[in-house]
């Protein structure tokens, strides 16, 4: 199985770490996010990885370089021209992935998901993704119905919301909460997924875009499943008040 760490972002909420360095390369208790995650995947037999660079690519190159992959295999995908997010980024990089399943990741988020355990999830029921999730208080969460199939999203803090319509006619809408059936669940994606390289032909989005709308785009006529790791350690280190938090968990 192979991976994708996604290390291209610009790291606004992370300043000013972010104003000479990229938020991958952050330090947690002497060893960086994007190290991190490269030995968290490798615990798997993950080894095979590529990562997305933008921001202060070069340095993130470098420290790939120097710690010779941290004992991984580590391709680059070069964004250097434009940054195009979680879904373009991905769109970029399909050439990588042609077989089996792979798992996508966030280089600011430290976990320890039991990640054996997700696969042989995605491997049983076979959706175009899985995600995995928590019970937690987020700004956004992701909506699933009582098999846990992906339908629809919000934005709590804006209030936008988008569900899933199954008719082929139609499209994602806004709508209202009342229209939430009473046995779907809200819940935090945790910025893992694990995906089938059948996706790629279905993402009709170019350039720059969110996986998210990808996701929702697909969920009416395709199994988007989640995968819920509550009670697992789980740290988004988004914010500079993070890295006490990560700390205090991944010695």
């Amino acid at each position: 199985m192979k991976a994708m760490i996604l290390a291209a972002g610009l790291g606004t909420r992370f300043k000013p770490w972010t104003d000479q360095h990229p938020k991958a390369l952050a330090l947690i208790n002497g060893k960086s996010l994007l190290e991190r995650n490269i030995l968290y995947l490798h615990q798997y037999g993950i080894t095979e990885v590529l990562v997305n660079v933008h921001h202060f690519a070069d340095q993130v190159i470098n420290a790939i370089e120097t710690n010779d992959g941290w004992g991984s295999k580590i391709t680059i995908s070069d964004e250097s021209d434009e940054v195009l997010e979680t879904g373009g980024g991905l769109k970029k990089a399909a050439w990588f992935f042609t077989e089996e399943p792979f798992v996508l990741m966030n280089a600011d988020i430290l976990t320890d998901l039991d990640l054996k355990t997700m696969i042989s999830f995605h491997r049983k029921h076979l959706p175009l993704a899985t995600l995995a999730l928590t019970d937690r208080v987020s700004s956004r969460y992701f909506l699933f119905n009582e098999e846990d199939h992906l339908r629809g999203w919000r934005n709590m803090k804006t209030g936008e919301q988008r569900l899933v319509v199954r008719s082929p006619s139609e499209r994602i809408t806004k709508t209202s909460e009342e229209n939430i059936p009473a046995t779907w669940k809200q819940k935090a994606f945790s910025g893992i997924h694990i995906l089938s390289p059948e996706i790629f032909p279905l993402m009709h989005q170019q350039g720059k875009f969110s996986i998210v709308d990808v996701y929702l785009d697909l969920a009416g006529s395709h199994q988007i499943l989640g995968f819920d790791h509550s009670g697992s350690k789980l740290v988004d280190v988004g914010k500079q008040e993070a890295v006490a938090v990560a700390e205090s968990f991944f010695p």
